[in-house]
C-alpha cells in the first residue's frame, strides 16, 4: 500500500483551475483498483491519496499522470508501507 502526499506549490486558484481534470483523474484510478480513499488535508494545502500497486515504480507513474503534478501545482511526497492490520473492508490488502 502507498499514502500519497500532495503538497501544493502554486496558489490555490491555479489548483481550482485544474480541479475538474484532477477528478477526472482521481475517477479513473478508482475505476481501476488503484486508489481507496483520498482526499484535501485541513488546511488545505494539498491532499492525501491511500493507494494499492504492485510496486512504487507503478505509483510513481500513476500519480505522474495527475494534472495537478503535470502542469506542476503540487509535489508528491509517496511513502509506502505494508499494511499488516486493517478493517476487514480491507482485509484483501493486509499482507
Amino acid at each position: 500500500m502507498f499514502v500519497l502526499e500532495l503538497t501544493y506549490t502554486a496558489p490555490v486558484e491555479r489548483v481550482d483551475a485544474l480541479m475538474r481534470e484532477h477528478i477526472t483523474w482521481l475517477d479513473e484510478q478508482y475505476a481501476a483498483g488503484a486508489f481507496l480513499a483520498s482526499g484535501r488535508k485541513n488546511p488545505r494545502d494539498g491532499g492525501v491519496i491511500l493507494a494499492v500497486g504492485d510496486d512504487r515504480a507503478q505509483i510513481e507513474k500513476i500519480a505522474a499522470a495527475d494534472p495537478f503534478a503535470a502542469e506542476g501545482v503540487c509535489a508528491y511526497r509517496i511513502t509506502e508501507f505494508v499494511a499488516t492490520k486493517t478493517s476487514p473492508e480491507l482485509a484483501a490488502y493486509r499482507q
